[in-house]
């Protein structure tokens, strides 16, 4: 039997490959799912098509509590506007999945069968995945699949059907973004006590928490949203000397906007006044978590863009390694 068909048999079965990750569900559906990405929409013009076709999210620390080498089921704790961000993805039919190290598996911390129930605890909570793509192995293994090195979001990719330049990657430290940066995906950094502030710094994007970051990921183009930030061009435009506003033709067809996120805002809130104080739109990224802190914790920073974002005043791990935990799995 030749390599290729082994491989192919053993992922199947569910089981590990020794050169690559897990990945699940074990067998792929028959039929394709219904939270399959439909054709990109041409409406928005640049922004429409690169907007992404599949989202990717690390686990621990990004869509649950991150707990070191949990093993137990009932410590799964949803992180606050997870569920709202997976759900808004799945009703744009957005394919969601998982990207996960896991060396607890290599330390005997972790079995496939704990693994496996920990992942059903995870759907039970935040709904179905069409992928997870997990590394069992050691920092020190040097395999392809270990962030940050771009292993599982080629896995991740090529079991949705997806490319990566396609796909985006949403995660909580420096790893996942040089994983996603690597596969040439696009990455968007929601920081959390465990990042350190140079990861902040160095990621492409970032946002307050996940529900933020899939709006961030469904807004305007960057490059659209960099030349609506320059403004117009200073004096007046070529061919209009009196500098007067020039109006669109009369048979002149505006582009219709890009279709709204399901759970978002349909349109941005109008600016308030010079002087005047805005408050937040119903549902707003400003809007606090129902349960949460209204101020950031102690240690975290104020981001200039995309709201209160954790920083790590502490170094490398913030607080937990002091405390004696084990420090976030990078």
């Amino acid at each position: 039997m030749k390599k290729g068909q082994i491989r192919a048999q053993t992922e199947l079965r569910g089981e590990c490959p020794a050169d690559g990750p897990w990945l699940f569900p074990a067998r792929p559906p028959a039929t394709p799912p219904a939270g399959r990405p439909r054709p990109p929409r041409l409406l928005g013009g640049v922004a429409a098509r690169t907007r992404p076709l599949a989202v990717l999210f690390d686990r621990d620390g990004t869509l649950i509590k991150d707990v070191p080498y949990n093993a137990d089921p009932r410590l799964v704790t949803p992180l606050p506007r997870a569920r709202a961000a997976l759900d808004a993805l799945r009703a744009r039919g957005i394919a969601v999945g998982v990207v996960s190290n896991q060396s607890g598996v290599a330390r005997g911390l972790v079995t496939r069968e704990s693994f496996e129930a920990v992942r059903l605890r995870v759907e039970e909570a935040l709904g179905p995945f069409a992928v997870w793509a997990a590394c069992p192995h050691a920092p020190e293994a040097g395999c392809a699949c270990r962030k940050p090195r771009p292993g599982l979001v080629y896995a991740a990719c090529e079991r949705l059907g997806v490319p990566p330049e396609r796909t985006a990657l949403i995660g909580d430290i420096g790893s996942d973004m040089a994983a996603a940066g690597a596969a040439g995906a696009r990455g968007v950094l929601v920081p959390t006590a465990a990042t350190r502030r140079e990861e902040i710094a160095a990621a492409p994007e970032h946002a307050a928490d996940l529900l933020a970051a899939v709006r961030l990921l469904f807004g305007p183009a960057p490059a659209a949203t960099a030349a609506a930030a320059a403004g117009p061009p200073a004096g007046p435009a070529a061919g209009n000397a009196s500098g007067a506003v020039a109006r669109p033709a009369a048979d002149a067809v505006a582009e219709p906007a890009a279709e709204p996120l399901a759970g978002t805002d349909a349109a941005p809130a109008a600016r308030p006044a010079a002087g005047a104080v805005a408050e937040p739109a119903a549902g707003s990224v400003a809007e606090p978590v129902p349960g949460a802190d209204a101020e950031p914790a102690a240690g975290y920073d104020v981001g200039p863009a995309g709201g209160s974002v954790a920083g790590n005043a502490a170094g490398a791990d913030g607080g937990r390694a002091a405390a004696g935990e084990v420090p976030h799995e990078r």
